[in-house]
């Protein structure tokens, strides 16, 4: 009780309760919340990681591409693993490992 009587008077103030009621607006009703705005944040932030690792992807693949179209023992090499692809008298046994 003690700490709203020391509160009340500035309640009372019509300018300190503007200034309370714009704040909270400000935080959840508006908009462009800050709430909103924090989320937005954090999303832009795991799209800048996701935007890194697609960038060195895209630099693997583009390198692992270069290779298989200049070098056609590469290709064949890919297609028989990927693909598992074979030649006509030829006969491929898959063997898996458990872990």
């Amino acid at each position: 009780m003690r700490i709203w009587k020391k509160i009340l008077p500035y309640l009372k103030n019509k300018f300190i309760l503007t200034l309370i009621v714009f704040f909270v607006w400000i935080l959840f009703f508006d908009r462009n919340n800050l709430v909103d705005r924090f989320i937005s944040a954090r999303e832009i932030r795991q799209f800048e990681r996701d935007k890194e690792y697609f960038k060195t992807r895209i630099t693997r693949d583009s390198t692992r591409l270069k290779e298989l179209k200049t070098d056609s023992d590469n290709l064949e090499k890919f297609a028989r693993e990927q693909y598992l692809m074979k030649r006509t008298n030829e006969d491929i046994f898959i063997i898996e490992f458990e872990d």
